[in-house]
């Protein structure tokens, strides 16, 4: 369990979570890293991503509770009378710091037990003030509601990983699993009475937002282009290489005379892209090799360019589409993104101001480590 909170969009619900609590924090986008496919290319080279519109979760206000002297009763946290013993809080940053060990490294082991343990008390005290919420205002979250949300969840699983791997990997069951789901559920309907049952986000919000920010829409120059490639291996010879690129020449002689580009790269060419015709998408500087990013960059579009020698080989390449840098239009799909974005703030507005409440009318007690 964590100190800080995210939302995400999981069916029909927003989910409310504590960043790292249980499987549901990792679904959501905590710090345990899943594994992801990496597809490589020939000739991409290391570089920075392209910046897509923020998309990202919004960390909230942590509660502040006063720490008091420690307790001889054992009590690490009390919250209007509900307690959470010091037995209870080290098993619990023991079994966290079990589950990141292989993430944590050892100069770092104390004070991510002192972090794991203040999130921890954190997470508690807005456990506890919120189940005192659900219950004095009889919120329910039903079966289907909960099944409706694994069903979303497992939908975003990484390829190849399933519900079953991840509840053993963080040491929890299916049964630990709805309740925490539907705790979740539950926080969602509360947030939403705040907002009055609805969140909206009207058309100048948005444009407001994208006016303001509008170097976060900024697209790059970038080309779409398509290649084929004659390979090279590290034991060629110097007469080897020379066939090799020999044969580079000839095959773009024939797109010159007008051959079919994809089929001549489907039969051709040695890159995995071959199985797109050659089609490699399209792609910023710093995405490719530098002789290959200087001829992609600097050829006329549908032109036959001259071929290219790379650590990789030689290659012929052809330049379908070509763009400056530009601002991202505010069309349907931008208009998504930002309201999605501004859906959450507003959610965690009120998320943040119902906390607040809970705690001013609360009695927080935090002792001692």
């Amino acid at each position: 369990m964590g100190g800080w909170i995210v939302i995400k969009k999981i069916g029909r619900y927003m989910m409310i979570v504590a960043a790292c609590s249980l499987l549901l924090g990792m679904t959501v986008g905590c710090g345990t890293k899943e594994e992801k496919a990496q597809t490589a290319k020939p000739v991409m080279a290391p570089g920075p991503a392209e910046t897509a519109a923020p998309v990202a979760a919004l960390p909230a206000a942590r509660p502040v509770v006063p720490e008091k002297k420690a307790d001889d009763a054992g009590i690490a946290v009390e919250v209007d009378g509900v307690k959470m013993t010091k037995a209870q809080l080290n098993a619990e940053v023991k079994q966290k710091l079990t589950l990141l060990k292989d993430q944590i490294p050892a100069e770092r082991l104390e004070q991510a037990r002192a972090e794991i343990r203040k999130g921890l008390v954190d997470e508690f005290v807005m456990r506890t003030l919120l189940n005192k919420e659900v219950a004095a205002k009889k919120v329910t979250a039903g079966e289907k509601e909960i099944t409706e949300v694994l069903d979303g969840m497992k939908a975003q699983l990484p390829s190849g990983k399933t519900m079953d791997d991840l509840m053993k990997k963080n040491g929890i069951d299916i049964a630990k699993m709805r309740e925490e789901i539907g705790m979740n559920i539950k926080m969602d309907k509360l947030v939403m009475q705040e907002l009055g049952g609805k969140v909206k986000v009207t058309d100048k919000e948005i444009s407001d937002f994208y006016e303001k920010n509008r170097e976060k829409f900024m697209k790059p120059e970038s080309v779409h282009a398509r290649h084929l490639l004659v390979a090279k291996a590290p034991e060629d010879t110097n007469k080897t290489k020379a066939e090799k690129k020999a044969k580079a020449e000839e095959l773009r002689k024939k797109l010159r005379a007008g051959a079919d580009f994809a089929d001549l790269a489907a039969k051709n060419s040695d890159d995995p892209s071959k199985q797109n015709g050659g089609d490699l998408g399209t792609f910023a500087r710093g995405q490719m090799v530098k002789p290959f990013e200087d001829a992609a960059f600097s050829q006329q579009q549908n032109a036959i360019g001259p071929v290219v020698e790379t650590d990789f080989g030689f290659h012929i390449i052809q330049v379908l589409e070509h763009q400056t840098a530009h601002v991202v239009k505010l069309d349907g799909e931008t208009k998504k993104r930002i309201t999605a974005f501004l859906e959450r703030q507003k959610l965690q507005g009120a998320f943040d101001g119902m906390m607040k409440r809970l705690k001013a009318g609360a009695n927080i007690l935090v002792y001692g480590k």
